[in-house]
């Protein structure tokens, strides 16, 4: 939360007071005698505040017009205004204007406070909800402009994803895991005439062959073993939107008969029935691997290849765009801190060059992970490089005089052993435990673990146990 304020006020004597006041409150107070100068800096972010008090009479900008100038541009700040008058007619404009509250001359400090702490919550609170917001909004594919990216390889990915969104055609994407394949997928679809429609997404790779066909398809009553009811297949339920096939090529030669037969005739067929069904549907897949070597090898339909690849989207890896990483990790600071209620400012510049150092061989996954972690573990006021490594004891490697084998990945060891995963556990346990001033019921929380486990592993841990 930002405890700093904005004061906009001609009157010296009275600004100094303000200020003095607040000051014992451990409150800063950024004092501007023009609105016009205080306007242009809080929107340049040359000031960072959680709410503006200002006057209402001003020669160069009243305090309303401040406000309204505020709202036009988005700001949801909150004002407190300053007033000479109690008069229900001021009061009543100001809050159409757009204002938190006001008060009346002569001051009652202890009146202000209390509003100006409010102010704080409320800013806050905005701030939160606009995050997540984005967040879900980026995740789920509502707001397909909110994909962070600015280097060429990714714009040219992102403009083809944004020209083909308009075609029924099928998309093949590919990509490294963690790269943001179905992210694009969700922006295409989100893109399209089908946005209204459902999106459904499957991972091929993680339901077992003899499950997927029924997954895929649906099957009647009584198909097999189990089947005690008939159930509507992925095609089906995506029907008018987008189904999204991930690691497609993880799919068994089986299926990628079957599901060619469907991309052709636009008819499924389900498990145990005769009955064929006729289907809208636009298919999207993904895939990790190179197709085309998998083709070669006979592990995948050349057909099926060639009807999957009319539209080829490679996303490219977050290695090859280093120019993305401190906007999505800002991004993602932004998106922890408000998950988290925390009020981490940024990163040191260690911190940043060892961000844009690092390999990210598991991509855009792999930074989020790494950010969330740093923000819970972060104690200071910006994320420092030492808040990258999961525990202070282990050893952070020197980006500098690492060899080219193991450059930029993230090792945990004493000097030159390397820790076993039994003792990485203990030592992270231990490490979370201590963060949190060993309070057994939050270390449990961020471990994902239930209170009993966390009990049972410091029982069984006595180096740790006997911390508590």
């Amino acid at each position: 939360m930002i405890h700093e304020i904005l004061l906009v006020e001609d009157d010296m004597d009275l600004a100094e007071l303000i200020t003095a006041f607040f000051k014992q409150k451990d409150i800063k107070v950024n004092h501007y005698e023009d609105p016009i100068k205080a306007l242009k800096d809080f929107k340049a972010n040359k000031i960072h505040i959680g709410a503006i008090i200002s006057d209402l009479n001003m020669p160069q900008m009243t305090g309303l017009d401040l406000i309204k100038k505020l709202r036009e541009e988005g700001y949801q700040i909150p004002v407190i205004l300053i007033t000479v008058s109690d008069d229900v007619d001021i009061a009543v404009e100001a809050i159409q204007a757009g204002a938190y509250d006001f008060v009346v001359k002569p001051l009652h400090f202890p009146q202000l406070f209390i509003s100006v702490q409010r102010a704080f919550k409320l800013n806050q609170l905005h701030a939160d909800n606009f995050t997540l917001k984005k967040t879900v909004e980026v995740i789920r594919g509502i707001n397909p402009d909110g994909i962070i990216g600015q280097s060429e390889t990714f714009k040219k990915s992102f403009d083809l994803a944004k020209r083909v969104s308009q075609s029924n055609s099928t998309v093949l994407i590919t990509g490294e895991s963690g790269s943001g394949k179905e992210v694009f997928a969700r922006a295409i679809h989100q893109w399209s005439s089908r946005k209204d429609k459902p999106f459904v997404a499957i991972n091929c790779s993680a339901i077992p062959d003899n499950l997927l066909e029924s997954e895929l398809f649906g099957h009647a009553k009584g198909a097999f073993t189990g089947a005690s009811d008939k159930k509507m297949g992925l095609f089906e339920e995506a029907e008018g939107g987008t189904l999204f096939l991930d690691e497609i090529g993880d799919l068994n030669l089986p299926l990628q008969a079957k599901l060619l037969r469907v991309i052709q005739d636009r008819k499924i067929k389900r498990v145990g029935e005769n009955q064929f069904r006729s289907i809208d549907v636009r298919v999207i897949t993904a895939t990790h691997k190179d197709l085309k070597v998998e083709v070669q090898e006979k592990r995948f339909r050349e057909d099926l290849f060639f009807r999957l690849n009319v539209i080829p989207l490679r996303v490219p890896p977050l290695r090859e765009r280093k120019e993305d990483v401190m906007p999505l990790a800002n991004f993602f600071l932004q998106r922890f801190n408000a998950i988290n209620s925390t009020d981490i400012k940024g990163f040191t510049t260690p911190a940043k060059e060892f961000l844009m150092r690092n390999s990210w061989r598991g991509n855009v996954r792999e930074l989020e992970n790494t950010i969330e972690r740093a923000v819970v573990l972060c104690t200071t006021k910006e994320i420092d490089v030492g808040a990258f490594m999961a525990f202070d004891d282990l050893l952070p490697m020197d980006v500098e005089a690492v060899t080219a084998e193991t450059k930029n990945s993230f090792v945990f060891k004493y000097g030159e052993n390397f820790l076993p995963l039994e003792e990485v556990e203990k030592k992270y346990i231990q490490h979370v435990f201590i963060k949190n001033n060993r309070a057994r019921e939050s270390t449990a929380k961020i471990l994902g673990i239930d209170r009993k486990t966390l009990y049972r592993k410091l029982q069984e841990t006595p180096e740790i146990n006997d911390l508590s």
